[in-house]
């Protein structure tokens, strides 16, 4: 009997349990060892459970909120059998998750549609920030085939022209899912291309705008002032863009997807969180951190390589795969 109603569709269920086998095998198998020999569940568990969450990328402070929660529920139980554990834990981890009314959407769109002073329809524009190498324009890709698929019409922006091998690799997405691209030369200066994207955008009543920026955190100043003058300049045609800020983050680098995360929302304002690469690693524990950490929404969670492997994030479900 599931713990949760069943929101996904058969086949989106399947992907996500497929895309966190290894983190659930993982991690169940260290809690086994944690609690081999033992029928209750007392301080050594707890303190072993700890060392289990911490290794499985939950992150320190997500772990003692964890604990504390289960240490609370022993206190109050009086006995508590190992057998329970992973029911109490589930349970926990739901609820904590559960603290922010974030997590719910079941399917790909944008929140509402954007109008200018005199009320006609605007694009919502999506600002899409990460390092190179953590799946930052397949992320675009496949988002802009979702939301095509959902009937909107949507642009391209190819912001990241500090790399010719960005622009190309974002074409290529752009003639795979048939929607419009704007570039401009390696080198350009980013906040023109937003600006000509938005324009264009507006041009062809688009819905959606999906804009790629540039991945370097080495000189967070220099990050920080490009990000901001993008954001100047889009504002210029878009009164209120960027409407959503998207961090990607790489899962499979578990703590350092942590670390990547505190450096972006220091440099901008990030406004969602989609973290990929899950299905290929035992660290989807992190998503669990993240959610709690930075009370930033996880909006979507990449399971697998094809274009259906990019979901909504949805934590009913997320928590029902991962203790299935």
């Amino acid at each position: 009997m599931s713990f949760f109603k069943k929101i996904f569709s058969k086949e989106k269920k399947e992907t996500l349990d497929k895309g966190l086998e290894k983190t659930k095998t993982n991690f169940f198998d260290k809690l086994s060892k944690a609690v081999a020999g033992k029928s209750k569940v007392d301080d050594d568990v707890l303190d072993n459970l700890e060392e289990v969450l911490v290794a499985s990328d939950v992150g320190v402070n997500t772990t003692l909120k964890i604990i504390e929660r289960i240490e609370s529920r022993v206190a109050k139980d009086k006995y508590v059998g190992t057998e329970e554990l992973n029911k109490i834990l589930r349970e926990e981890i739901a609820g904590l998750l559960s603290e922010t009314n974030l997590g719910n959407e079941t399917e790909f769109k944008i929140p509402a549609i954007p109008k200018d002073a005199n009320g006609n329809k605007m694009p919502y524009v999506l600002m899409v920030v990460g390092v190179n190498g953590v799946g930052k324009t397949t992320t675009i890709g496949k988002l802009a085939s979702q939301f095509k698929k959902q009937g909107l019409k949507v642009v391209l922006g190819a912001a990241d022209t500090f790399r010719a091998a960005a622009i190309d690799q974002l074409q290529v997405w752009a003639d795979r899912t048939d929607v419009p691209i704007i570039r401009q030369e390696m080198g350009s200066d980013p906040a023109s291309v937003a600006f000509d994207t938005l324009t264009s955008a507006v041009k062809q009543d688009a819905d959606v705008v999906i804009i790629d920026t540039a991945g370097r955190l080495h000189n967070k100043i220099n990050l920080m002032n490009e990000l901001t003058k993008i954001k100047r300049v889009m504002q210029k045609v878009v009164a209120d863009a960027p409407h959503d800020v998207l961090l990607v983050l790489d899962g499979s680098t578990g703590q350092n997807a942590f670390e990547q995360a505190k450096q972006f929302t220091k440099a901008t304002e990030v406004t969602s969180l989609a973290v990929t690469k899950l299905d290929g690693t035992a660290k989807g524990g992190v998503v669990i951190g993240i959610s709690d950490q930075f009370k930033i929404p996880v909006k979507y969670i990449g399971v697998g390589e094809g274009i259906e492997d990019l979901q909504v994030f949805n934590k009913h479900e997320f928590v029902d795969s991962f203790f299935k």
